[in-house]
């Protein structure tokens, strides 16, 4: 599986808008300054987060994006999905959606727990967890197994 980094400056925009003081908004170009994120790259994905419902714009010399609900109830999942749409696919298929015949069949499960997983991962991390700090135990775990971090 692959980030882009469409998904990942999502990500980065949201966690600084989740920090943003009393939650006020914060223009385009700050986010963009801040997260040393393309301006023109991160309009897009900020009007994708606008319409999947994750940020609301306002107008005017006090406007901006802010988060449109609290950021403990935005999870990495709902941010990912708002940019890139599924989080996993093959081949632009949703895996409940495949088909396979013969020695392929058991491709089926192994795209659909692999699914399961990520989607564990991350509908399970907040905003607020990320930016606190304070990942879910599960994550942490995984994260501290010294083999997550040897590239094969």
């Amino acid at each position: 599986m692959r980030i882009s980094a469409r998904a990942d400056y999502a990500v980065r925009a949201a966690l600084l808008l989740a920090d943003a003081p009393e939650g006020g908004p914060m223009t385009a170009e700050a986010i963009a300054q801040a997260q040393e994120i393309p301006h023109k790259f991160l309009e897009g994905i900020l009007n994708d987060m606008r319409r999947g419902g994750l940020v609301v714009s306002q107008r005017g010399a006090s406007g901006g994006y802010r988060l449109a609900r609290a950021a403990e109830d935005i999870s990495v999942a709902d941010v990912v999905r708002a940019v890139e749409g599924p989080l996993v696919s093959v081949r632009g298929v949703r895996p409940p959606e495949l088909e396979y015949h013969g020695p392929a069949q058991a491709l089926l499960p192994l795209w659909v727990a692999l699914r399961a997983n990520v989607r564990q991962i991350l509908e399970g991390v907040s905003l607020t967890d990320i930016a606190s700090g304070e990942l879910p135990d599960s994550v942490h775990s995984l994260a501290q197994d010294p083999d997550a971090w040897i590239n094969p």
